[in-house]
């Protein structure tokens, strides 16, 4: 069992048939505050393990529930031993353009798959789980892990080809999931949403100021979340209104797609 769909991605290029992986916030849902149906919490009780992705606010809200109801099943955190971000507060506004208002109150920026060096991190926990779920395979896993390896790193240089040059240039988002894309690229992420709430009239007017001046020329917009107040910056910015799904199962497509997105953006200035 797996939290969001990126995982399911990563989880069946290593363990290929050898385990049935399930999903349990559905695409089209917000990971911050989805519930799970009682059929769904019955099929999370029949699995052998569970990989959390961290920090996501459906495994805060949840994910000790869970564990106490199944105390036999294996718990395996996938950002284990990777460099999380620290989400600001709302009262540190200003301080960070290139992280403008993370809400997640865990503290830890969770979305470590929208980035080339989290998708290895993610991997690599996976392949160390099933080794020792299934240690006499552990040779089919590696010889997968080693092939995600080889697409993971062409991604990223698909990736790396495509925003050369963009470094220092700015995107809007409305919920901040694009923050260690942001981070591994050289690029600033500016936020709509204010600490998991929407920004007030004062908020929208700074962040409009910030898009001037940092020049942003896309705002991504997701379908978990309202458009309004992006509509609103888009028409006092100028911005191009994109829409994107970094929860998307097909990570490297999506990576690549947002990554195509914003070297149009900039290059038809």
């Amino acid at each position: 069992m797996v939290s969001i769909e990126p995982q399911r991605y990563f989880a069946e290029k290593i363990l290929g048939d050898r385990y049935q992986i399930s999903c349990l916030v559905p695409e089209g849902q917000s990971p911050e505050s989805y519930q799970p149906s009682p059929k769904q919490m019955i099929e999370v009780g029949r699995s052998v393990a569970y990989f959390q992705i961290g920090q996501i606010g459906f495994e805060q809200a949840w994910m000790a529930s869970i564990k106490a109801n199944n105390p036999a099943m294996k718990f395996y955190d996938l950002s284990r031993g990777f460099m999380l971000i620290e989400a600001p507060r709302e009262e540190d506004e200003g301080k960070s353009p290139s992280h403008h208002g993370h809400h997640h109150h865990g503290g830890m920026d969770p979305h470590i798959w929208s980035s080339i060096s989290g998708a290895k991190a993610i991997s690599a926990n996976i392949l160390d789980a099933v080794r020792e779920l299934d240690p006499e395979n552990k040779s089919y896993y590696e010889a997968n892990y080693q092939a995600l390896m080889r697409e993971i790193e062409q991604t990223g240089d698909t990736i790396r080809q495509l925003l050369s040059g963009l470094e220092g240039s700015a995107f809007i988002i409305y919920h901040p999931a694009l923050t260690y894309f942001a981070q591994e690229n050289g690029l600033l992420q500016l936020c709509i949403e204010m600490d998991g709430k929407e920004p007030s009239s004062a908020q929208l007017e700074a962040l409009v100021e910030t898009a001037k001046r940092y020049q942003a020329k896309t705002i991504f917009v997701q379908r978990e979340f309202d458009q309004k107040n992006a509509e609103i910056i888009a028409q006092e910015t100028g911005c191009d209104l994109r829409t994107i799904n970094p929860l998307a199962y097909q990570w490297d497509q999506e990576l690549i797609h947002i990554a195509k997105v914003l070297a149009h953006g900039q290059n038809n200035d």
